[in-house]
């Protein structure tokens, strides 16, 4: 069977082209109706039946697209044989181990015969006129993004937020123009995909997570790197000189196209971020505001701040304008999320803190005894040093998920333990032993997936528990 020598680059192209969108997550029903209204011929598989997606198949409105939900193996793949175009979900590639191996080896014979094989978020870089702001990162991605679209927000320069964040931008990819912003979220699953750069690429680190996709720390960080590689080029690359993995990075880039930032000024750059010896954040030698007045705990969290500052600035927005942004801006839910303070006790939620060194960040930006929920799934990192610093800032750990038994024989005898079965008594616990101006910390150093959808849901369930508590009491 033949297909389209043509990758695709406009609209027009995906008129009568047909597609498959592997799987109907929020980016699958987003492409779905883009696709759709272009006139694509599309179909959407995802191994979950109808009845698990009634949400997503709702959305689709009346558009024609074929479903292919929850069949067996011989029907997808006679579906992906027929396919021109096929859009996959983040966490589909043929170059994960974790995507199933009948998959992989579907979209290597795909991509033989010719067949286009993209993701929703490289078919919007392709399509849309906006200027790019990409933000990346093993840890800050979604704080940093929300901040340097609050400082563009509050500098007047128009501007939409998307990407991992949670919100697929592919439906607004025609609307947008040049004098446009698009500040995208990207992870180490959309990096692989894409094929444009970005005007301003920020890295927050780059550090070593999903070992279990990748295999090593070097492969991992050869994808973190594809952002910086194709924006270097024509576009300014944001770099965190205290973080080791950036400033290997930015030894392959040419010091021209890199700015700088760092909690000491870190003297590279011609534009650079950074926190004074009277403790006031600079940018570019004008001063921001005082550190302390940023609402966010924790020194990592003022990298971020900073990292977005350089970022707001490169792309033109008034220092005035970025300090106040700083001054507003109360974080997002899952990060450091103060969720209650009730009889002295701070209960802090921080689920999206799944890999050790976020963990450790998250416990050294608290002045306070802590009672730390931690565990989940196993992603094949080391947890040595995480165990270091609960002995060191912990009253006690309350363990639950895969990784609990791990995490209990690295602590040892140095803190209290306590394994227990689910969230609700994770929290129950956490309140039996929590005193008066200690904070208990979710700070799972973890994936959620053993035990819940998402480090989302698993946050959630954090607050439910937190607020069931206090009733009870």
């Amino acid at each position: 069977m033949s297909t389209p020598a043509v990758p695709v680059r406009s609209v027009a192209d995906l008129h009568g082209r047909r597609t498959v969108v592997l799987g109907l997550a929020r980016s699958g029903v987003a492409a779905s109706r883009f696709l759709a209204d272009a006139g694509a011929i599309v179909a959407a598989y995802d191994r979950r039946p109808a009845a698990e997606l009634a949400d997503a198949i709702a959305a689709l409105g009346a558009r024609p697209v074929r479903l292919a939900l929850g069949v067996d193996r011989a029907a997808a793949e006679a579906l992906l044989a027929h396919a021109e175009l096929l859009v996959t979900s983040p966490s589909v590639s043929a170059r994960f181990p974790t995507t199933d191996p009948w998959l992989r080896e579907a979209l290597v014979a795909a991509e033989v015969r010719g067949a286009e094989v993209v993701s929703e978020v490289d078919m919007f870089l392709r399509l849309t006129r906006a200027r790019i702001l990409g933000v990346t990162g093993t840890k800050g991605k979604t704080t940093t993004a929300s901040l340097v679209a609050a400082m563009l927000g509050r500098a007047g320069v128009p501007n939409v937020l998307g990407g991992n964040i949670g919100t697929p931008l592919i439906e607004r990819a025609m609307e947008l123009g040049p004098d446009d912003w698009a500040v995208l979220e990207l992870s180490e699953l959309q990096l692989p995909t894409i094929t444009r750069g970005a005007d301003v690429a920020l890295y927050t680190n780059v550090g070593e997570d999903h070992l279990d996709r990748h295999g090593t720390v070097e492969a991992y960080r050869a994808v973190k790197a594809r952002l910086a590689e194709l924006s270097a080029p024509s576009g300014r690359v944001v770099l965190n000189n205290d973080d080791p993995g950036c400033r290997e990075l930015g030894e392959r880039l040419a010091p021209a196209g890199v700015a700088w930032y760092g909690l000491a000024r870190p003297g590279r750059g011609r534009v650079e971020a950074w926190v004074d010896d009277d403790g006031w954040l600079l940018l570019a030698g004008e001063r921001l505001l005082e550190a302390r007045e940023v609402p966010l705990p924790g020194r990592h969290m003022l990298r971020n701040v900073l990292c977005a500052s350089l970022g707001a600035n490169l792309v033109g927005a008034p220092t005035t304008a970025i300090g106040e942004a700083i001054a507003a801006f109360e974080g997002v839910p899952h990060r450091l999320e103060l969720v209650a303070a009730r009889r002295g006790v701070r209960w802090i939620n921080d689920s999206q803190a799944t890999v050790p060194v976020a963990a450790i960040a998250a416990l050294e930006a608290f002045d306070a005894r802590i009672v730390l929920i931690a565990g989940g799934k196993d992603k094949g990192l080391a947890y040595d040093a995480f165990a270091d610093a609960v002995a060191t800032r912990c009253r006690a750990a309350i363990l639950i998920g895969e990784t609990a038994d791990e995490l209990a024989s690295l602590i040892a005898d140095r803190v209290p333990v306590e394994r227990v079965p689910d969230m609700p008594a994770a929290v129950r616990r956490a309140g039996d032993l929590a005193r008066p101006g200690d904070v208990v910390l979710l700070a799972p150093a973890a994936a959620s997936f053993d035990m819940f959808v998402d480090y989302a849901e698993r946050g959630d369930a954090f607050r439910a528990a937190v607020e069931s508590l206090e009733r009870d009491r």
